[in-house]
């Protein structure tokens, strides 16, 4: 039997190397396609392999009577409507492990750059200006870090932290305390991470309960001068509440990767803010952690319609229908 193999996002080129080994299945990966193009193209999809730019709804689900099985080349998976893929008997996949190194490395660049204002003094030099006093910047040593979320990521933002001579906390309520404990840090309520961190960073899963976590109310119970990075997901923010923050001087200053809504709009309220830090969702974008999750996302897609041997599925109920 042949299956029909769509690739609507651009993924590095090495996942098509393992369709190679593979001549049952049939792959159409043209590079970035538009919505109406994948729309089109999906009805006679078997598999899907996705990345971030493509949303797979409700209406993309309905246009796909054919499909079996999504992959992510990456961790999140709230570009997919899971609910409604689960309806309709569609496993859904993701690459945990690929973005894993390169997401921590980032994490720990955004948060040097956030302590040392590195942007800030870049671009002052760029204009011309030999400006040190204004650039006065803080150590990690010492600091306490709160890492919200204590999966792959923020056990790997954990371990480079701890060799900074940080004191390490995290929030989880899913990981054994003895897990952190093997690594040297304490697991706490999410109340002592706001109370005790002089740096937070998120590395949680989006969901109705994480949403807009970081807002008002609760950034009233941080320390003050805190820092806050966020390489996630940008919805975990609420991103008015934490412009007011920094603006009253409650946030020292917040390093962000990622944004409720990508790219974000021209008037977004933190762009431009003194003590911002920002970059495009690089977090995943090495060239290593790139041919990690295309390889992986292939393997995925390879081993359950061949193999009838699924990993990594975040619907596992999908799989007792």
């Amino acid at each position: 039997m042949t299956y029909n193999v769509l690739i609507p996002d651009s993924v590095h080129p090495s996942a098509l190397d393992v369709f190679k080994s593979a001549p049952e299945l049939h792959v159409t990966a043209q590079g970035q396609m538009q919505r109406a193009d994948t729309l089109a193209a999906i009805a006679n999809a078997n598999a899907l392999i996705i990345r971030s730019a493509t949303k797979v709804d409700a209406e993309m689900l309905a246009a796909a009577p054919n499909l079996r099985a999504i992959a992510r080349a990456g961790v999140g998976v709230d570009n997919v409507d899971v609910k409604t893929a689960t309806a309709n008997g569609v496993v859904v996949m993701n690459t945990p492990d690929g973005n894993t190194i390169a997401t921590a490395e980032e994490t720990l660049a955004l948060m040097l750059a956030l302590a040392r204002h590195v942007p800030q003094a870049h671009s002052s030099m760029r204009d011309g200006k030999w400006d040190r006093k204004s650039y006065m910047g803080t150590e990690l040593r010492g600091k306490t870090l709160g890492v919200v979320g204590f999966g792959r990521i923020g056990r790997a933002v954990a371990k480079r932290a701890l060799a900074f001579e940080m004191t390490v906390v995290a929030y989880d309520p899913y990981i054994p305390a003895d897990i952190a404990a093997d690594l040297g840090v304490d697991l706490v309520s999410l109340d002592e991470i706001y109370s005790r961190a002089d740096y937070i960073t998120l590395h949680t899963l989006l969901t109705d309960e994480t949403r807009d976590m970081i807002r008002g109310e609760n950034i009233a119970k941080m320390k003050d001068g805190v820092r806050i990075i966020n390489a996630a997901r940008g919805a975990l923010i609420n991103e008015a509440d934490l412009a007011e923050a920094v603006k009253s001087g409650k946030v020292a200053g917040a390093a962000l990767d990622v944004y409720a809504q990508e790219p974000p709009p021209t008037d977004h309220p933190l762009i431009g803010l003194p003590g911002i830090v920002h970059t495009p969702h690089l977090a995943a974008s090495t060239e290593e952690a790139q041919i990690a999750v295309a390889v992986e996302a292939a393997q995925l897609i390879v081993d359950g319609l061949l193999n009838g041997t699924w990993r990594n599925v975040v619907n596992p109920s999908v799989l007792g229908t």
